[in-house]
């Protein structure tokens, strides 16, 4: 019979908060105490759940302070990592609002990485296909989480507020996200469930002879990966990160555990086309971030960096790919759809997560951070 001992919420170290991650199938990588190193602009704590002494929650809390106020948004990307299956969320949620409100927070974000609904690749095709369909939305979907369901009716009723990743505060997670799920599946399989012309650019990429290698560190393959990714900006139009950024990433998460991130590089006689960064946690994988050239687009380096990252997946167990964010629009004239239906491609599913809820501790002082940020926004 389960404990019914209330829930402590405490600072806990960063060996524990580790240690007890590794006790989990997964957990996102946001969760992990060497995220915080790559944002220092954040001050962070890691604070854990006991019940009768045990550790049975942890999460990563990165504090944002308001302009010239002495009080901060908690913000839990992703997290906290606790027992989402439940019917007393209060519990949890709970203490770790008292905590956080004695050091300081005017307001919590959270991200609960909760799944509230699924859809095939084929429906996502479709729905493309389909002139009046416009957005995931008008997709009836094939799952309906009822756990997914029960934590966003739980947080309604215990104050907590929806947020949208598209206004205000700008550190918002994708709730759409594109997944391969893995478990019980061989490389067959993976590449049976892939579109034929997935299939078609990742032999075209092996005749062509491309070759994909692997770094777990290794300054010299970060260089090239930036290279590739400001290019990937200046043609995308987006504002790339530093290669600062990147270090730090990889030199924090790889000290957390050496196997938690990845470089990969995809070449084609000596010349490079593709590049990424994985990252592992567990029994999860993420493809974090990708970069490709215009030159020698024919050889598909992109889909067999991506297959190789794939294998690998495979290779350490993992049950889930994750290709991250896309966007709920399925409008033909939407400047993502090209993205989405890359990810498509790879037979996985669409999936959508509770997404970010915030409680205001303090809500003339929480109301005044909105304002400031929509300003800024």
């Amino acid at each position: 019979m389960p404990s019914t001992s209330p829930l402590r919420v405490r600072t806990v170290s960063t060996e524990e908060h580790v240690s007890f991650l590794k006790s989990r199938r997964s957990a996102s990588f946001l969760q992990t105490p060497a995220w915080a190193q790559v944002k220092p602009e954040w001050t962070p704590e890691s604070i854990g759940w006991e019940r009768d002494g045990t550790l049975v929650g942890v999460a990563l809390v990165l504090n944002r302070q308001l302009p010239k106020v002495a009080r901060y948004l908690a913000y839990l990307p992703e997290g906290p990592v606790i027992d989402w299956d439940t019917d007393d969320l209060g519990a949890w949620l709970d203490p770790m609002a008292a905590h956080l409100k004695a050091r300081g927070a005017f307001g919590i974000r959270i991200g609960p990485p909760v799944v509230t609904r699924r859809w095939t690749a084929q429906q996502v095709k479709d729905g493309i296909a389909d002139d009046a369909t416009r957005s995931l939305l008008d997709v009836p979907p094939t799952e309906r989480s009822t756990t997914g369901a029960r934590v966003v009716s739980q947080l309604r009723a215990l104050g907590w507020v929806p947020q949208s990743v598209s206004g205000g505060f700008a550190a918002g997670q994708p709730q759409y996200n594109f997944q391969v799920p893995l478990a019980g599946r061989t490389e067959d399989d993976v590449l049976a469930g892939m579109n034929q012309q997935w299939r078609r650019n990742i032999k075209k990429a092996a005749k062509a002879g491309v070759e994909v290698t692997t770094t777990r560190s290794g300054s010299d393959d970060l260089e090239a990966f930036h290279r590739l990714y400001v290019e990937t900006a200046e043609r995308d139009h987006f504002t790339p990160r530093p290669l600062s950024y990147f270090r730090t990433m990889v030199d924090a998460l790889s000290a957390e555990d050496p196997d938690r991130i990845r470089v990969y590089t995809a070449r084609h006689e000596g010349d490079l086309v593709a590049s990424t960064i994985w990252i592992r946690v567990g029994t999860h994988t993420w493809y974090s971030y990708g970069a490709s050239t215009t030159h020698k687009r024919e050889v598909r380096g992109s889909n067999a960096v991506q297959w190789q990252m794939m294998r690998d997946s495979l290779a350490v167990g993992a049950d889930v790919y994750d290709l991250r964010g896309i966007t709920d629009t399925l409008d033909s004239d939407d400047p993502h759809l090209g993205l989405i239906q890359f990810k498509v491609g790879t037979g996985g599913e669409a999936v959508e997560y509770a997404g970010e809820w915030d409680l205001p501790l303090n809500r003339l002082v929480y109301k005044a951070f909105d304002v400031y940020m929509r300003r800024r926004g």
